[in-house]
């Protein structure tokens, strides 16, 4: 990207920014601050965090309508980790949600891309490989069947995976 069209991405609509970013400051503070509380953190951790998290959705993008604050569900499930472990394991916890987040996101992708791949190339199964006899209990927990001819061999019919993504 040149310099020009950087600065027409970043400064066409400075009103509308300068407004989305008023209204989510007045909303963030309180709740940045409750959620600290219900999760028995003191409310400044609460405080560096959302505004940590505003800044990085600022620089590294965000899309319309897309939430980046945190939920009173997560605070609630908080509560007993901070209590039993400290503060330090809430760090932890939360950058662990993250790659969580960003795996699912990924599996989902390439989820959608075999599928198109499939019709071109006329694939009828995901096939996995298990290298011990739990990954095969994984595998089954999620739907694999095990193949006949070999029991580390497991397959996932497409027409299951389109359904588990529709």
């Amino acid at each position: 990207m040149n310099p020009s069209s950087l600065k027409k991405i970043w400064l066409s609509n400075i009103r509308g920014d300068v407004l989305a970013g008023l209204v989510v400051a007045l909303a963030l503070i309180p709740e940045a601050i409750a959620f600290s509380i219900i999760a028995g953190v003191d409310p400044k951790v609460g405080l560096y965090a959302s505004f940590s998290m505003a800044v990085v959705i600022a620089f590294a993008g965000g899309r319309p309508g897309m939430i980046s604050a945190a939920t009173g569900a997560m605070a609630l499930v908080m509560v007993t980790l901070v209590k039993d472990h400290g503060l330090q394991y809430l760090l932890v916890a939360t950058l662990l949600t993250g790659v969580l987040q960003i795996g699912a996101g990924l599996l989902k992708d390439a989820l959608k891309r075999f599928l198109q791949a499939q019709s071109i190339i006329a694939a009828r199964a995901l096939v996995v490989h298990a290298k011990d006899d739990q990954a095969v209990e994984f595998y089954r927990h999620f739907g694999f069947v095990p193949s006949p001819l070999d029991r580390y061999h497991l397959y996932l019919m497409t027409k299951d995976v389109q359904e588990c993504l529709a």
